[in-house]
């Protein structure tokens, strides 16, 4: 098993079980991640979902290099293709994606993160897209990602100089919402963190990350009409008619994304 899959609440937890590899992307895992991903999606009582890396060394250490030393140039394009048809559904999901980087997250590592909404990291994690070092580019969206996060002057910094970041220097560039204190476990936190995504309003939830996912790829103009249909998907909603009998009521509302 490469993948081990549990739901704690309203989270589904995803945890990347291969320490003696330190975590890296074989096929197998690749498509565990995208079977985990799109059951958790499908699974109607699960609100968020978190991606982590099992120990406290490493998250990620991107692409399995003994599995791909024995790969045609043709099989490492497959791979490639396994990247976005497996790790795709993590990044289009409806339902909020956390990382919870317990360790290094370098290469592929850093671009499943990417993929995820939000990243937070323990006090000891690096990070990095190391591939310019290795004559190649980052492969699973970094190049794209990374400068739509930290702007492109610090993604060619990162990509070019081969640079890698502390979990602080990474925090005040923008590419972790958060630091989790030392001694205290990452997915702990991070699923304390995320109560009031667990707790909130789901549709509204999924129409926002909708809106702000498309505004990377239309104009500002388009972008404005694009929000006024997802705003109107979940003016229609029974979760925004118990928000206010709630507030009316003075009581947390019970949202069940209807």
């Amino acid at each position: 098993m490469t993948l081990r899959y549990e739901v704690r609440g309203r989270v589904a937890l995803l945890t990347i079980d291969r320490p003696d590899r330190q975590n890296s992307l074989s096929r197998k895992t690749l498509h565990a991640l995208g079977d985990a991903t799109r059951t958790a999606v499908a699974d109607s009582e699960v609100r968020a979902i978190v991606v982590t890396g099992a120990g406290d060394k490493v998250f990620c250490a991107g692409a399995d290099l003994k599995e791909r030393q024995g790969m045609t140039d043709d099989e490492v394009r497959g791979q490639l293709e396994l990247y976005r048809s497996e790790l795709g559904p993590l990044d289009r999901s409806p339902k909020p994606v956390v990382a919870a980087l317990n360790g290094v997250a370098l290469g592929g590592g850093l671009e499943l993160a990417l993929m995820c909404d939000l990243r937070v990291a323990a006090a000891h994690v690096e990070m990095g897209l190391p591939e310019t070092t290795l004559g190649i580019i980052p492969g699973a969206g970094g190049t794209q990602r990374l400068p739509r996060i930290v702007g492109e002057a610090r993604a060619k910094e990162m990509i070019l100089l081969g640079r890698r970041l502390r979990a602080d220097e990474a925090l005040g560039w923008g590419l972790v919402n958060r630091v989790t204190a030392s001694g205290v476990n990452v997915v702990d936190d991070v699923l304390g963190w995320i109560g009031p995504i667990a707790d909130g309003a789901p549709l509204a939830q999924a129409s926002a990350l909708e809106a702000i996912d498309r505004s990377f790829e239309v104009s500002l103009v388009v972008g404005l009409e694009l929000e006024k249909v997802s705003y109107d998907r979940v003016l229609r909603s029974k979760d925004r008619c118990e928000a206010l009998r709630a507030f009316a009521e003075k009581r947390a509302p019970l949202f069940r994304g209807e």
